[in-house]
């Protein structure tokens, strides 16, 4: 007797059934969803209270942290031009670990209960339900754990002054990520830069899902060769 096939019931909470697709799972979750609603995903309302943010709530949380990360650099005796140059520096080196992250970590190709699970909850959901407003965006929890770990690891490589700076940059980077990632999903465009920018990234989702990675820039798809090629009309 053949195994019988795994059905998704998408009127129930999502999570804790995906793990159990197995190697379906891959073609499951790219298959997407265009509707704008928010499925559930647990059962606890505290547990999925925390899945659900607003785009808005990115910058208001983290604009002021980045600010007083450039202030306590400046503190320290970095110069205002230096103060300056680090956080842009941290902004560049974000859109290259935008694009690993995106293209080694979110696409990773998973067969296991939990690794289908756990990449459900990390990207899966988004490529499922990609105009889910709720879910485009990191919650900030989530983004403040992740933060001790990376500060930790770059102070290894920062000097004492421009660590801040440098980390406040990365981190804006990030800002500037989840807020043109919501954009470019629920926007409007205003001329072809922006028309482009979204074209790019939902071809991404709909189209070539095996390349254009970069969201807020398309250098590191054209530095390694993973830019998907389209016309803008």
């Amino acid at each position: 007797m053949g195994v019988e096939k795994y059905t998704v019931d998408l009127n129930k909470p999502l999570v804790f059934q995906v793990g159990h697709l197995g190697e379906a799972y891959q073609a499951w979750v790219h298959q997407p969803i265009t509707t704008k609603q928010t499925p559930r995903f647990f059962d606890n309302d505290f547990l999925e209270f925390f899945t659900r943010t607003a785009w808005w709530v990115i910058p208001i949380v983290w604009l002021p942290v980045v600010g007083w990360l450039q202030i306590i650099s400046i503190q320290r005796g970095l110069s205002i031009v230096k103060t300056a140059t680090s956080m842009l520096l941290g902004i560049f080196v974000w859109t290259l670990l935008e694009y690993c992250l995106h293209r080694f970590l979110f696409h990773m190709k998973t067969s296991s209960f939990w690794g289908n699970t756990l990449h459900y909850l990390l990207h899966g959901c988004h490529h499922k339900h990609p105009m889910d407003g709720y879910r485009l965006v990191f919650p900030p929890v989530a983004a403040a754990i992740l933060c001790v770990p990376i500060w930790i690891l770059v102070r290894v490589f920062l000097p004492y002054r421009v660590l801040p700076a440098g980390f406040g940059g990365g981190l804006l980077g990030y800002v500037l990520y989840d807020v043109t990632h919501y954009y470019v999903h629920h926007g409007n465009s205003f001329n072809k830069a922006t028309q482009k920018l979204k074209k790019s990234h939902l071809n991404h989702h709909f189209k070539f899902q095996t390349s254009g990675f970069g969201v807020t820039s398309g250098l590191w798809d054209w530095v390694f060769g993973t830019l998907p090629s389209i016309k803008v009309k």
